[in-house]
């Protein structure tokens, strides 16, 4: 059970990532803004990597939904966070500091709450 529930969670934190570098590289390299193409056609692999995500925890929480829903969007916020900081350097607001620790809550709640 938590096996699954771990490689549901790297998973979504690979494909939070990935995603992350797909929409925002536009902004931070040339090569991103003139390929659009290359960056569509990325998400053919992080689709397959949403799946298997889903499919993990899905597996790990005997069948519910909800679960993986509130993980993968707890790891999109804490992913997107620390992108924005170290790519871009946009400074983390007291706000932003909340945000991510609710997620963080929000992640260990679905986690081990039983």
């Amino acid at each position: 059970m938590y096996r699954n529930i771990l490689n549901g969670v790297l998973l979504f934190l690979v494909a939070q990532t990935l995603t992350f570098i797909q929409l925002n590289g536009q902004f931070k390299l040339t090569w991103f803004k003139t390929n659009q193409w290359a960056m569509i056609l990325m998400g053919i692999p992080l689709s397959f990597i949403y799946l298997n995500a889903t499919k993990h925890i899905v597996n790990g929480f005997d069948g519910l939904l909800w679960p993986g829903r509130f993980i993968g969007f707890g790891c999109g916020i804490v992913t997107f966070a620390i992108g924005t900081t170290l790519w871009f350097g946009e400074t983390v607001s007291i706000k932003t500091i909340i945000s991510i620790a609710l997620s963080i809550v929000l992640i260990s709640i679905q986690v081990f709450w039983k």
